[in-house]
């Protein structure tokens, strides 16, 4: 959707009525409110719905959580009210006291976490991975490219943007190491992924298609997906990762609608392995994502990942999810996997920018990183294209390190 607002704002805002991207904010009082944001402001959902005499029941919710449930036509039914609000100058006067500027407001969790399931859709990282921890060998193990690699997560280490990170204690032994040792990772790392917020829920045994992904998937934001590196190559085998990611995963404030991105989407890198009917997307609308992310550690620019290199699309992500009949949940929350491209300042991840502690990052302080210290802030940002040659903005995922308790 385009157009113009009655507010001022810039043509070029990353935040136009091309997006009113959703979240959950509060005021001084600490209740919590939908929000939509324009420009600098938050729209408060609720008042907005009161002062235009609008009966909506999921507007004064404190989450997301019940507009997600209701489903694709009471997304798009909403989306296109939002924006007759914020371009129609006769809704000015009822609408324009319930903006609030964004710098006082707090910011929260938009959505209840239901499921969290974090793939590895990235071919660049996964190369990258498996160069570093089996050399001499293939560099992709052999289901790779037939499926997305994924695990489950743990939904209540979900954190909003902004929320501290303590640095994780666990089980680590280094490879010139007899025994195990206990006590906080030394190799803490970033992961920047691209997050999707499930709503429209199936039942048991049902599995969702390709086509029906955009019934599916309310919205798109950012992911940081802490990761203690140490702890992590310990305890993997057999079963995958555990300690080494549950501490935290810090999600961003806003969550762009699907329909804000039409002009993002793009054709997934070319597969040369055949896929599976269920994963086939040949002949089905593209679902890649020409997303540029940004990754700063101190306020210094690392890298910037290019979403559209990622080989897996999240529309096969949720298909495969779903194959073996796994029901979706309203708050249910997937995300890519650390998004890496092919040249080395588009790597997303210390692990790779580092190359495993072998090839320390310089800081324009002086100091040099290979994972993260205590007091480091990481900064996530992205955006996408828009219409009309503008960029649509996905906000920041941001994340300090606090010392291990």
């Amino acid at each position: 959707m385009t157009g113009h607002t009655w507010l001022d704002l810039p043509d070029d805002s990353p935040f136009g009525l091309a997006n009113l991207p959703y979240g959950v904010f509060s005021l001084p009082d600490g209740r919590h409110r939908l929000g939509v944001r324009i420009g600098d402001q938050v729209l408060d959902l609720g008042a907005a719905a009161r002062a235009t005499g609008l009966r909506d029941e999921y507007l004064d919710a404190a989450s997301l959580t019940p507009l997600l449930g209701a489903g694709r036509p009471v997304w798009t039914a909403l989306r296109r009210t939002v924006t007759g609000w914020l371009s129609e100058p006769a809704h000015r006067a009822a609408i324009e006291p319930q903006l609030h500027p964004l710098a006082e407001v707090s910011l929260h969790l938009p959505f209840e976490p239901a499921d969290y399931v974090d793939f590895y859709a990235s071919e660049h990282h996964a190369a990258n991975l498996g160069a570093l921890f089996r050399p001499g060998s293939p560099a992709l193990t052999p289901n790779w490219k037939h499926l997305p690699i994924g695990y489950h997560g743990r939904a209540g280490s979900l954190v909003a943007s902004g929320t501290e990170v303590v640095r994780p204690n666990g089980q680590r032994r280094a490879p010139e190491d007899e025994t195990p040792s206990f006590g906080p990772s030394r190799r803490l790392d970033i992961e920047a992924e691209v997050g999707f917020l499930v709503g429209a829920p199936t039942a048991l045994g049902r599995p969702v298609s390709l086509a029906e992904f955009p019934e599916h998937v309310f919205g798109v934001c950012l992911v940081n997906d802490w990761s203690a590196r140490d702890l992590q190559a310990w305890e993997y085998v057999p079963l995958g990762p555990f300690l080494g990611k549950s501490f935290a995963t810090s999600v961003s404030p806003w969550i762009v609608p699907l329909e804000a991105l039409e002009q993002a989407r793009t054709t997934p890198p070319p597969r040369d392995v055949p896929l599976l009917p269920y994963l086939d997307d040949r002949d089905a609308p593209p679902w890649g994502l020409d997303l540029t992310l940004e990754v700063r550690l101190n306020g210094h620019l690392l890298s910037r990942p290019p979403a559209a290199s990622l080989y897996w699309t999240a529309a096969q992500q949720l298909a495969h999810l779903t194959a073996n009949g796994a029901r979706l949940r309203a708050g249910d929350f997937f995300a890519s996997g650390t998004v890496s491209g092919p040249a080395r300042d588009q790597r997303g991840s210390l692990i790779e920018l580092a190359w495993n502690g072998t090839e320390p990052i310089k800081l324009p302080d002086g100091s040099t990183r290979t994972f993260l210290e205590d007091g480091d802030e990481v900064v996530i940002s992205a955006t996408a294209p828009g219409p009309g040659g503008t960029r649509i903005g996905l906000g920041e995922v941001t994340g300090r390190i606090l010392p291990a308790v």
